[in-house]
């Protein structure tokens, strides 16, 4: 698909939802040397490392397109997951963390709920690069929207539309990288996304926000679901309330509205 398609797409779904930020376009590569030459290095244009919930900020609020290596990123859960540590064992290691810090009440109950958690093995990639969808040079991986509840259900019911399935999500509060952006590309399904406690802390994700993670393959099918679903009851954002009811009003409204003629 054409970058002017997804361009389209993006500017279509931002007013369609009201989108408080830019859908993320996130690519994943195997060579850093892929990484597009205007992208912003953190390390290089800001001096310093980031986490990846950081980059992701960055390109749905500044609309900047970042790149990050393993130089660049500075999460010790994110870089584990997505391949940029020297761990032999990365389920095991990340185990350890969460017991550490009571996020997990035994070794064996860690080690479960981090073995099924989605992750790149070490060395698979070299790169995420993140731009919003309208400005992205590259055709996602992973499309990522962040939204309210309210937007998170049309994206559902477009999703369910088009295809006659329901959106998944696992959520651990903790790690949700791994739901957001990997497991669409490693699942190839959309993740409904609850984000965790270090993306609140770290890139200022607010309390009112979720998200909706999809493979970049099917951000066309959410854009036609949108497009298409409960178009016969008038079903958009922001939600219609009905209004064609009468009140039922106090009783000390009644009466002096009774006494002045009103009702």
């Amino acid at each position: 698909m054409s970058e002017a398609s997804f361009k389209e797409m993006a500017e279509w779904l931002r007013n369609d939802l009201r989108l408080k930020t830019f859908p993320v376009a996130a690519k994943f590569l195997k060579n850093k040397s892929e990484i597009p030459e205007k992208a912003r290095r953190p390390s290089v244009a800001l001096g310093k490392r980031v986490t990846v919930c950081q980059g992701v900020t960055m390109a749905r609020n500044y609309g900047w397109t970042v790149g990050l290596t393993k130089e660049d990123q500075i999460c010790v859960p994110a870089a584990i997951m997505f391949g940029f540590s020297d761990s032999a064992d990365p389920p095991d290691s990340l185990a350890g963390l969460f017991c550490e810090i009571n996020f997990s009440s035994d070794a064996g109950l860690a080690r479960k709920e981090t073995s099924s958690m989605n992750r790149f093995e070490n060395g698979e990639i070299e790169a995420i690069v993140l731009a919003p969808v309208e400005k992205a040079p590259f055709e996602p991986d992973t499309v990522l929207i962040y939204g309210n509840p309210a937007q998170m259900m049309r994206l559902a019911q477009a999703w369910s539309y088009a295809t006659g399935e329901r959106v998944s999500g696992e959520f651990g509060g903790k790690v949700e990288c791994d739901e957001s952006l990997i497991a669409p590309f490693k699942m190839q399904r959309p993740r409904m996304v609850i984000p965790g406690h270090g993306e609140r802390i770290f890139a200022a994700t607010q309390d009112d926000e979720a998200a909706f993670a999809v493979p970049g393959k099917n951000f066309p099918e959410i854009i036609n679901g949108l497009k298409e679903v409960g178009k016969a009851i008038g079903a958009r954002y922001p939600i219609t309330p009905y209004q064609n009811f009468q009140p039922e009003l106090p009783p000390a409204h009644k009466k002096l509205g009774k006494e002045l003629g009103i009702l």
